[in-house]
């Protein structure tokens, strides 16, 4: 809605050049007029490095810098913390640290560990930093299991953790200062001074608002955690409030300085967005990530799982996760919107009651994921910032204390009862209304996440895959593509070192005509045999379908083969289930490989298919398990015999790996005795 509304248009702050920006460096340097959203985007930069020297001047005291060994000092990057309960055996006493890990840096070089140091007389812990030189860190004291005292080695069950937790005994402890050097980071151990100025802010203000009891939330709320303000610091508070407090100022300094109400509004909602950014890698459920040497932020996943140590991060230095850095992200992507088209419109709306727009729109919709994803829960960890700067400019938006949970499409069963009824009822609600308005000439895009196989529920495998298909197909929808899709970033979370999914796929549907005619179990297998190798034959042809994602694509001419009928039915009227006709069209498909590739068994064919696109290199797990899955094996059987499938990476064993084999197994595969 707004880039279009400020095109073309110059800065408004005091160091604008109204003939236009330069860019370019040396020679090639030039003056540019201000174009699209560039003029937009520098008033965000210079209204919020001004916030952040206002708030420096106000709480800058609390941001120490961090003494070196020579004297010298250097801006801290980052406080590390570990959470802490008491140990409960008597004669130990010592607040007791939880850490995954010791090791606070593996960079090449600049290994770096923290040594415990028990002091018995007063029951405390401290740490020294070390490094690579000084021996090897200490193992893990917390897992999923359970915690261990690293004084006294008592064993403390998880549910006992939990419980300390909900009586108020869990505590935090600063175990490391990380420091900005010269092109390396610096490893600093904590003092006191630094500890002081952590625990001496004090918020003129938090969020009040009680976090729901959902199982995505702080591990299902299990340790006390009930309100939103628990997930940050003491000083992580203050900043925020800080940040907040200073919206109402930059939009009078906008007034000022020569912009209009619409434009000053425009410049705070942005600025906004940075805050809830902040507020993202500003908690203490942000990690520090010693590979990488920075922190990543609270929602690498759709979840706030628990964190046993966490990292405070500076946001006034130049480093990772600073003020600074969120605001400069927003900039790039408001400079980057398009602006040269008409203003858009944004409407908040009940899915299954209202479609805001003009006769037959073009619909491109992600709906809801089941029960997987949390999204109005979740969506209060930001709501609860982005209320007090923003609800006078979007009074409606922010209306309530917390976002609207009770219209919401979900399968959550702590949110509603029968909620899988519940789901399914109001899915086929908001398809049929978009069956009923989409456009006639374009098709309907639905992107969806699933697997085709999903683990049973109450044993009954209804999938949220299969109820995706059954709702558009039942609301009169046909079904004619199913596109593979790269959406997932190879560097997220749930990717990096382990085996996640690498697609999404893209449902294209059409509306049926109201005068399809019915068809037999019979025909619909017959016009299977029939048309769908062909189909295939033209997929593989393009070369624009990757031997992982030919199963998942040929879904959508399979069912639109099943969908393009009012209905199939077996001989005794009884209609044939989506999860039948989807083993029915994977059938086929396996038939087609079985004529493509001879009599190979199904481990070699996956190798061959594997090698084609990857050779001997690494390719994600994700890509392995759908090509897995449409050959009917298991990638963990081939483990060692023709690969290797670690840290979220599948790689065929190279020829060298088979030299030592003299002789045929009865259970070699034929991909083996090639070598």
């Amino acid at each position: 809605e707004l880039p279009p509304k400020f095109k073309n248009r110059p800065p408004v702050n005091p160091k604008t050049d109204d003939m236009g920006i330069t860019v370019g460096k040396g020679k090639k340097k030039q003056r540019l007029p201000w174009r699209g959203t560039s003029g937009l985007a520098d008033d965000i930069r210079y209204y919020g490095a001004w916030m952040r020297d206002e708030a420096f001047q106000r709480i800058g005291h609390l941001y120490p810098k961090a003494k070196l060994p020579d004297g010298s000092e250097a801006t801290v990057i980052a406080w590390l913390w570990a959470r802490t309960i008491p140990c409960p055996n008597p004669a130990c006493g010592v607040q007791m640290p939880m850490l995954k890990t010791f090791q606070i840096s593996k960079k090449e070089d600049n290994e770096h560990w923290i040594k415990p140091v028990v002091d018995y007389d007063a029951k405390r812990v401290s740490f020294e930093v070390q490094n690579h030189r000084d021996g090897v860190p200490e193992e893990a004291t917390v897992n999923r299991h359970g915690a261990i005292c690293i004084a006294c080695n008592t064993a403390v069950r998880l549910a006992d953790v939990r419980e300390q937790g909900r009586s108020g005994n869990m505590g935090e402890q600063m175990t490391a200062i990380v420091a900005e050097g010269d092109r390396k980071r610096l490893y600093v151990s904590q003092t006191n001074a630094h500890i002081q100025a952590a625990i001496s802010a004090e918020p003129a203000w938090r969020p009040s608002q009680v976090m729901p009891n959902t199982p995505t939330l702080v591990s299902g709320r299990g340790f006390g955690i009930t309100h939103w303000h628990q997930l940050f610091t003491q000083r992580q508070l203050t900043a925020l409030t800080m940040f907040s407090d200073l919206i109402a100022d930059v939009r009078h300094k906008l007034r000022q300085d020569g912009g209009n109400d619409e434009y000053a509004d425009a410049v705070c909602t942005y600025l906004a967005l940075a805050i809830g950014r902040t507020a993202d890698s500003s908690c203490s459920y942000a990690t520090w990530q010693n590979v990488g040497d920075k922190i990543a932020h609270v929602f690498a996943r759709q979840a706030i799982p628990m964190v046993w140590d966490f990292a405070e991060t500076n946001i006034f230095s130049t480093s990772t996760q600073n003020w600074m850095g969120q605001i400069e992200w927003v900039a790039k992507v408001v400079k980057r919107l398009p602006a040269d088209m008409n203003s858009g419109a944004v409407h908040q709306a009940d899915a299954s009651t209202t479609i805001h727009a003009q006769a037959g729109p073009v619909i491109v919709t992600d709906p809801p994921y089941y029960d997987n994803i949390d999204y109005a829960d979740l969506s209060d960890f930001f709501y609860v910032w982005l209320r007090s700067p923003l609800r006078d400019i979007y009074p409606d938006l922010f209306a309530g204390i917390l976002t609207p949970k009770g219209e919401e499409i979900t399968a959550i069963a702590s949110r509603f009862e029968d909620s899988r009824q519940r789901f399914e009822d109001l899915l086929n609600k908001t398809l049929k209304r978009i069956r009923e308005q989409c456009s006639p000439e374009f098709p309907s895009s639905i992107f969806y996440a699933y697997k085709q196989q999903e683990e049973e529920r109450d044993g009954m495998a209804s999938t949220g895959w299969e109820t995706m298909l059954s709702a558009i197909v039942s609301v009169g929808f046909e079904i004619v593509g199913t596109w593979p899709m790269r959406t997932e970033r190879s560097a997220r979370s749930n990717a990096m070192g382990t085996n996640a999914l690498a697609s999404s796929v893209v449902l294209v549907c059409r509306p049926r005509p109201d005068d399809a005619p019915p068809a037999t179990r019979r025909d619909f297998l017959d016009a299977l045999e029939t048309e769908l190798p062909a189909e295939l034959d033209q997929l593989t042809r393009e070369g624009h379908i990757a031997p992982t994602d030919l199963a998942q694509a040929a879904i959508g001419p399979g069912m639109q083969i099943y969908s393009r009928h009012s209905r199939v039915t077996r001989t005794s009227g009884e209609p044939v289930p989506i999860r039948e006709a989807l083993a029915e069209i994977n059938r086929v498909i396996a038939h087609y490989h079985d004529r493509q590739e001879g009599e190979l068994d199904s481990e070699s064919r996956f190798c061959f298919d594997w090698f084609k696109q990857h050779g001997y290199a690494a390719g994600r797990y994700g890509e392995a398990e759908t090509l897995a899955r449409a050959k009917d094996i298991v990638i963990s059987n081939l483990q060692g015999a023709v690969l290797t499938a670690e840290g979220g990476q599948v790689r065929l064993l190279p020829i060298e790996a088979f030299e030592d084999s003299e002789q045929l197994s009865d259970g070699m595969t034929a991909w083996e005795a090639c070598f």
